[in-house]
């Protein structure tokens, strides 16, 4: 039987999907329609991660169907998915940094199968991204090209094997204003030619300005739907089941200087200078906000702070005394708190559970420690006040980290570094994969952690949340500073101008 233009491409019914001590999915339906940007939104642990995994043959579903044109299918495996249509981007992207933009296209696909032409497929490439507005150089490497022009390649991946369902996973959390919109218009190509694309997004006023049809999960099940038209606040509140209050933005002048760099040169991962030649103040009770696109210095400009880089050049002073021979540790002692980019690499220990991550920074502190004795009754009393205090939802504090969702394992490490009421708080992303309430909750407390004197270091990729919490806003490129401005006096447009190193008129 022939398909008309209102029948679904995919439909899933009834799906089921659990982990020990947690149900992510909870017997869900879903109608995926040609022609149509659908927008998933929902709490972090609403199971809207958990459901696009399944349908992108990640994972297998406990109970429920999936039809694809009126068939019922069984995806065992992302190449079941993808040969079906369905193409999924993921946050963090899966490329091979060595190789071309064209090659990173054709890598584990089908065809060509016997004889592989670059020249021909780089070609189509080429063509691809002209058709749909995705800029990008066949023959450039991977790690010669920014963060949006990766995300790019992603979709052009799914787009060369022809996908009829893109799902696009927190797509627009590395981009500039202006990539965006770029974005955006490369979407609004994709839906009209009767594709379906899925937008999952905790960025309510960029998903009414995409979606067409908004669904919402809670706790694993829909719980309404929605057209772009509603409000942020009605959105935010059938997301959480109640309303959110907007954390208040405080005006108190700052205090004294605590932490200063001057003329900071630092070298990146692949040796030449990643930070160049950066001088800034940062006062107590000041929250001084950090924009730029990813890769422009910000990471390697917080761990020469943090202690994790040593600076090639310049001065480094917390508190008016020299830091720059100090370790991490030291300098954690003497109230210097770091949350950094890569949670699981650098903040949390994966196989190591909730309450031995509460305790990785004082293990050996009272009264946590006395001596040689560990006091696990000590342990366990700090990781639930963490827990508690943060809304990290986890079965018990026994499950490893590495179970934990990415918004709770954020939880936890944020609950860990500000518990202390820190002089210095470096913050690199901390609402990265939180939902509005969270993101919410960190803002109030970064605001009032800044009121009660701590100094905060702000790194975002969301100029939103700079504008919102910040005091001041730092713009980096090409590892320099371009631009400090009060946040009273500049826009998010002359922000995204500096990002891309064109100075605003």
């Amino acid at each position: 039987m022939s398909r008309t233009v209102s029948d679904p491409l995919v439909r899933l019914q009834g799906i089921v999907k659990t982990f020990p001590g947690v149900v992510a999915n909870a017997g869900i339906d879903l109608a995926i329609f040609p022609g149509e940007v659908l927008a998933l939104l929902g709490e972090n642990g609403a199971g809207k991660s958990t459901l696009m995994s399944i349908l992108a043959g990640l994972y297998r579903p406990d109970e429920g169907t999936i039809l694809f044109g009126g068939e019922r299918v069984e995806l065992r495996s992302p190449r079941d998915a993808i040969h079906r249509g369905v193409g999924m981007v993921h946050q963090h992207f899966r490329l091979v940094d060595s190789l071309t933009v064209a090659e990173n296209i054709l890598l584990g696909w089908r065809e060509p199968r016997f004889l592989l032409d670059l020249r021909s497929s780089a070609a189509h490439v080429r063509r691809l991204a002209d058709q749909y507005g995705l800029e990008v150089d066949p023959a450039a490497r991977i790690w010669q090209l920014s963060v949006g022009e990766r995300q790019r390649v992603e979709i052009l991946k799914m787009l060369y094997r022809n996908a009829r369902v893109l799902i696009l996973d927190e797509p627009t959390a590395i981009l500039t204003p202006q990539e965006v919109e770029q974005l955006f218009r490369a979407v609004r190509r994709i839906r009209n030619e009767e594709r379906a694309v899925l937008f999952i997004s905790h960025k309510l006023d960029e998903v009414r300005a995409i979606a067409d049809r908004i669904v919402v999960l809670r706790a694993g099940r829909v719980v309404g739907q929605s057209s772009p038209q509603a409000s942020p606040r009605d959105l935010a509140q059938m997301m959480v089941g109640h309303d959110i209050p907007v954390a208040p933005k405080r005006h108190l002048p700052p205090g004294a200087p605590v932490l200063e760099a001057r003329g900071l040169d630092v070298h990146g991962d692949r040796g030449p200078l990643a930070v160049r030649g950066v001088s800034l103040q940062l006062r107590r009770g000041e929250i001084l906000g950090i924009a730029g696109v990813a890769g422009n210095g910000q990471r390697e400009l917080l761990e020469a702070i943090a202690g994790l880089r040593f600076p090639a050049g310049g001065s480094l002073s917390f508190n008016a005394t020299d830091i720059a021979s100090l370790t991490v540790r030291d300098r954690w002692v003497r109230g210097l708190a770091y949350i950094p980019e890569d949670r699981l690499g650098q903040g949390l220990v994966g196989a190591f559970t909730v309450t031995e991550n509460a305790v990785l920074r004082d293990y050996d502190r009272p009264p946590i420690s006395r001596g040689a004795i560990f006091n696990w009754t000590a342990a366990r009393e700090k990781a639930e006040t963490i827990v508690n205090a943060f809304h990290v939802h986890s079965a018990s504090l026994q499950v490893s980290v590495r179970h934990l969702s990415g918004g709770n394992q954020q939880r936890l490490l944020f609950g860990r570094e500000v518990l202390t009421a820190p002089v210095v708080l470096l913050a690199m992303h901390p609402t990265r994969g939180l939902d509005v309430e969270a993101t919410t909750t960190v803002h109030r407390l970064l605001i009032d952690l800044s009121a009660a004197g701590t100094a905060i270091l702000l790194v975002s990729e969301s100029l939103d949340e700079l504008l919102a919490v910040s005091d001041r806003i730092a713009v980096m490129h090409r590892g320099r500073i371009v631009g400090v401005h009060p946040t009273t006096e500049v826009s998010r447009a002359e922000i995204g101008l500096l990002m891309t190193g064109s100075a605003p008129s």
